[in-house]
């Protein structure tokens, strides 16, 4: 009876080991569909990862840096003192002399003055414009009249003498708009650099000191002395605390 049961036993165990056996041809099956799984499945995060453009990497690096960067917020009065700044030059570029009224200070001396420059080129420029014309005049009738005088002003003058006086007086009348571009920009720079000292820079009368003092300053010499001749005047010095 032990025996019988032995070998029932035994027929049974061989039975579940042959059940458990895998053909090697259904190992490589499965393999391969594993490998082939895996693979899709990189593919498919590979292709979710979108490559960075140049443009993108650029904007990164810049939020990157801003980041790292401490970000400096000025206050009311600084941002006040800015505006009154740039509002002054301004004021200059529309209309000269505005901006002098608005930092006030000397600025019923400064507009009379710049004022008194645009009049000045302007008188000369006009001189200059109606001396070159009829110097024109008179060269275009000489030439075509045989060296005849036209404007007996210019009777004695020789036609060379009047094309140097031609030129000369065309190029002080380019001269004068130059001048007058000039003191337009003047105009503003000055109403900039003063608003900057008033608003941003503190310079008071206790950082300058000024001094007054006689002294004696050496003179030419003269027809009768073969040394100079001392005169005696005044030295003004300025000094910055």
């Amino acid at each position: 009876m032990y025996k019988v049961i032995s070998l029932l036993f035994s027929i049974f165990i061989f039975f579940v080991a042959q059940a458990q056996k895998v053909d090697p041809k259904e190992k490589v099956a499965l393999k391969t569909i594993s490998m082939t799984d895996s693979t899709k499945k990189v593919s498919a995060v590979q292709d979710t990862i979108k490559k960075e453009s140049r443009r993108e990497r650029k904007r990164r690096e810049k939020a990157e840096e801003e980041a790292k960067t401490p970000k400096i917020f000025k206050d009311s009065t600084r941002l006040a003192i800015e505006a009154k700044t740039v509002t002054a030059w301004k004021r200059s570029l529309i209309l000269p002399g505005w901006g002098q009224y608005t930092n006030k200070g000397l600025w019923w001396i400064k507009i009379p003055i710049i004022y008194g420059g645009f009049v000045s080129t302007a008188l000369v420029f006009d001189f200059n414009n109606r001396y070159y014309k009829e110097l024109i005049a008179e060269l275009d009738y000489r030439y075509k009249n045989n060296n005849a005088v036209n404007n007996p002003a210019y009777a004695g003058a020789q036609t060379q003498g009047l094309i140097s006086a031609k030129d000369y007086a065309r190029r002080n009348r380019d001269l004068m708009v130059l001048l007058t571009v000039g003191l337009y920009g003047l105009n503003v720079a000055e109403a900039y650099v003063d608003s900057m000292i008033k608003n941003r820079w503190s310079i008071s009368s206790e950082k300058l000191a000024f001094t007054i003092r006689p002294t004696v300053l050496q003179g030419p010499s003269t027809s009768f002395a073969y040394h100079a001749v001392p005169n005696i005047g005044l030295k003004l010095s300025m000094k910055i605390k």
